[in-house]
């Protein structure tokens, strides 16, 4: 029990303090922490946060230069994970792939020439062994090589057989060389890939395009055991993303619309769609409602979001990435990292880096209550009858 001993201002400055220690130690029911707490949390391990399996996390303020920073980021995910790839992809006959074999002879009692004409066709299949037969040539393997490699052979088989022989190979359907493309796209199924080579987003072309916006539609493209994820207007932005796409690639297309939560001193709390292509946090805020005025602390706008690793060493520098890698920060499971951004409104030309701070799908922006209300919520404890006479009960002692 607390005892309090002096004169009316005395006692007074003490039922300060204990709104104070209230307010610092969050006694007073809240939704959510302090600006200060997330401040003093920020680049600590678990050990130092006190907490057990705490995220360890950066804080990073948001100004005119990271705002730019993190605006101008253009996502590489499918470029460093598969590689660009390039045209033609080194295109060769597969298993499965129906030819036609045109061959001409400069005779008309030739094998395959008469009178009536110098050339005949033979349509084929690459059987499951690479091979298929050719007459008077027997089995000629096909799988591996290309067209010109194919017609090589076989116009080699003919010599000495066939009346000055030349051959022509064409590729009638290249069942080999294909991309699955299924998920939210108008028309799916497997995809022949072009001689000359395709990039995905042609393959989706291909699939009767996205049935969905591009700014709410996600490509996962699955290569052997790799995997990457990337938003369609991403990679429509940005050419490397458009990496070229490989035989027995498979492409995802999926509707997800992108959302962020608002919790925290804003008029309305609860997961809100971006319903555009693209969103500032000053909209953000705006779509919430904006801050309450009389409880949101204008400091303490805060945004929190798993970060790809290239910004965080932009932002922060590799020593500091680093540094807080080897105190706990750990990834998600694609690969980004814990980031809190912090924006003081208060400021004056926060309503300028407001506008360029892009908002990312499924970010959470917390905006902080002001010390002084809890403060105001522990006198409003503090003073009901109930807790008057407790007070007057241990002042008197």
């Amino acid at each position: 029990m607390f005892r309090v001993s002096g004169n009316g201002h005395t006692r007074n400055l003490t039922v300060v303090s204990l709104c104070l220690a209230a307010s610092a130690c969050q006694l007073v029911p809240a939704q959510g922490p302090l600006a200060g707490t997330i401040e003093t949390k920020a680049g600590k391990s678990a050990v130092e946060q006190q907490v057990p399996y705490a995220t360890v996390f950066d804080l990073v303020a948001v100004d005119a230069v990271s705002a730019r920073l993190v605006a101008s980021y253009q996502s590489q995910i499918l470029n460093r994970r598969f590689g660009f790839g390039r045209a033609g992809g080194g295109a060769v006959i597969g298993v499965g792939d129906q030819l036609k074999v045109t061959i001409f002879e400069a005779g008309t009692d030739g094998l395959f020439s008469t009178m009536d004409t110098k050339q005949t066709s033979i349509d084929l299949v690459v059987q499951p062994d690479g091979r298929a037969a050719i007459p008077f040539v027997g089995p000629v393997r096909f799988a591996g090589r290309t067209l010109e490699q194919a017609r090589e052979t076989i116009k080699a088989g003919l010599e000495n057989k066939a009346v000055q022989p030349d051959v022509i190979v064409t590729a009638v359907s290249t069942a080999s060389r294909s991309v699955t493309v299924s998920g939210a796209v108008n028309a799916s199924g497997l995809i022949p890939i072009d001689l000359s080579g395709n990039q995905i987003a042609e393959i989706i072309a291909k699939a009767g395009g996205p049935n969905a916006q591009p700014y709410e539609s996600y490509v996962t493209l699955t290569r052997g055991k790799k995997i990457g994820r990337v938003l369609l207007k991403a990679l429509i932005e940005n050419p490397s993303e458009n990496i070229y796409v490989q035989p027995g690639d498979q492409v995802f297309v999926t509707r997800d619309p992108r959302t962020f939560t608002v919790l925290g001193e804003t008029i309305k709390n609860g997961r809100i769609e971006f319903g555009s292509n693209d969103l500032s946090l000053l909209e953000a805020i705006a779509l919430a409602g904006g801050g309450t005025d009389t409880r949101a602390n204008a400091g303490g706008y805060f945004i929190f979001r798993y970060e790809e690793a290239d910004i965080v060493e932009a932002l922060r520098g590799k020593k500091r990435f680093d540094e807080l890698v080897a105190k706990g920060m750990a990834p998600d499971s694609v690969g980004r990292y814990p980031i809190v951004y912090q924006i003081d409104m208060s400021k004056a030309d926060s309503l300028f880096v407001g506008q360029n701070f892009p908002i990312s799908n499924r970010d959470v922006i917390y905006v902080a209550r002001h010390p002084s209300v809890d403060i105001t919520k522990f006198l409003s404890i503090v003073t009901t009858p109930a807790s008057l006479a407790l007070t007057a009960a241990v002042v008197a002692q």
